[in-house]
């Protein structure tokens, strides 16, 4: 590698990281306790996926607009691969590629992950009419099987932990099947956390078949959103699906020792402020129809400060 394209990489993850700083917000926090060059390809992947969803999220564009932006960005990311891009992402992301080894296919699951909101029915949903007094939208696309729910969350949140992984380091293949778990934890907790924003979206990811097992319509689970008062069987939907995110945490303290030593605290972070969230849910489940629960930042920087103690004694040991 010559001067320029060294120069032209380190600008790239300058950039990246900028993005990452302003947007990341509980990932970073576990960015920054890592080595930097470990630190600066999360912060890669974060900018792509960042990318990603931004063109799948972006409702100034009708969804068709936003499919034909998305396919030509993917098109432009797959050109990049075989040849110098103009895109920092683009370039900073396939130099983590290589450093790292992530494989293509990791990458391009990423990409179905951030697309699956531009499906119009994903697989595993089905189309529900409802009486909707929380947005214009008189329909929900609603998860009919907890089957159908993980393999989402897979898409949208264990591949990234597969590609984590691979950057912070292992040496045992168990870890792989304990990112993927660890994944599906995150994402439930999202989901918990978002279920009145994702109702105001049309979405309902609350799966159908565990809505019938607490008797929850999607209509009462809009009436919830849109301020009814919950009741008792609302509240046991809510911790069941706590539950299930609870024991799969479990799972990342058997990951974290698999991990290189230099990277444990960095999985710490991430793993307890998401616990802390998924605390603060299971001690006030209501709150969730109200207001979008969320880790003070304080807290957040205890949680920081701890990680870099453990990262600078992983480092010198």
């Amino acid at each position: 590698m010559n001067v320029s394209d060294a120069t032209k990489i380190a600008e790239a993850y300058s950039i990246c990281r900028e993005i990452a700083r302003a947007e990341a917000k509980n990932f970073y926090y576990a960015f920054r306790v890592l080595p930097k060059h470990k630190s600066d390809a999360m912060c890669a992947v974060y900018a792509f996926m960042r990318k990603a969803d931004d063109l799948s999220d972006d409702e100034s564009m009708s969804l068709e607009a936003r499919r034909a932006a998305m396919a030509a960005w993917t098109a432009e990311w797959r050109a990049s691969r075989a040849a110098v891009s103009s895109d920092p992402i683009f370039t900073a992301v396939n130099d983590t590629q290589r450093r790292f080894g992530i494989p293509d296919e990791l990458l391009d699951q990423l990409v179905e992950g951030t697309t699956l909101d531009l499906d119009p029915q994903p697989a595993g949903t089905k189309i529900v009419s409802v009486t909707n007094p929380v947005s214009a939208v008189g329909s929900a696309q609603v998860y009919e099987s907890m089957a159908a729910l993980e393999r989402y969350c897979y898409l949208v949140a264990s591949v990234v932990g597969l590609v984590c992984i691979r950057i912070f380091g292992y040496n045992d293949k168990r870890a792989e099947q304990l990112a993927v778990d660890t994944g599906i934890a995150f994402q439930l907790t999202n989901i918990l956390r978002d279920v009145k924003e994702d109702a105001e979206r049309g979405r309902v990811y609350l799966p159908e078949e565990k809505l019938h097992e607490y008797g929850v319509s999607v209509d009462h689970l809009y009436s919830l959103a849109a301020g009814a008062p919950p009741e008792r069987r609302d509240l046991e939907l809510l911790m069941g699906i706590q539950g299930t995110a609870q024991r799969l945490y479990w799972r990342s303290d058997q990951l974290i020792p698999l991990l290189d030593k230099d990277s444990r605290a960095a999985m710490r972070v991430l793993v307890r402020i998401y616990r802390r969230l998924l605390d603060r849910i299971a001690a006030d489940p209501a709150a969730v129809f109200k207001r979008r629960v969320s880790v003070p930042d304080m807290v957040k920087v205890r949680i920081l400060s701890v990680g870099m103690v453990q990262a600078m004694g992983a480092r010198i040991f």
